[in-house]
């Protein structure tokens, strides 16, 4: 999956964006938290905290990490 960070998640990545292994957002979360330690105030096990949410393409907001769960299993 591509990654583009913004605003507290980009400051505290270190980076712009990324692509990393990943078939649903929740299994994105487990590698974001390990790639980078300082998200984890971010990331509740395998989903953002409520304060947060990813962007599908540009078109949807989610945060539901599970397969199957509509369009977090598209990426």
């Amino acid at each position: 999956m591509y990654v583009e960070f913004l605003g507290i998640s980009r400051e505290r990545a270190g980076v712009a964006e990324l692509e990393l292994e990943a078939e649903t957002l929740g299994q994105l979360m487990v590698a974001l938290e390990r790639r980078f330690p300082a998200l984890a105030e971010l990331i509740d096990a395998d989903r953002l905290r409520s304060s947060f949410r990813a962007n599908l393409n540009g078109d949807q907001f989610i945060s539901d990490p599970r397969p199957g769960s509509g369009p977090a299993t598209a990426c």
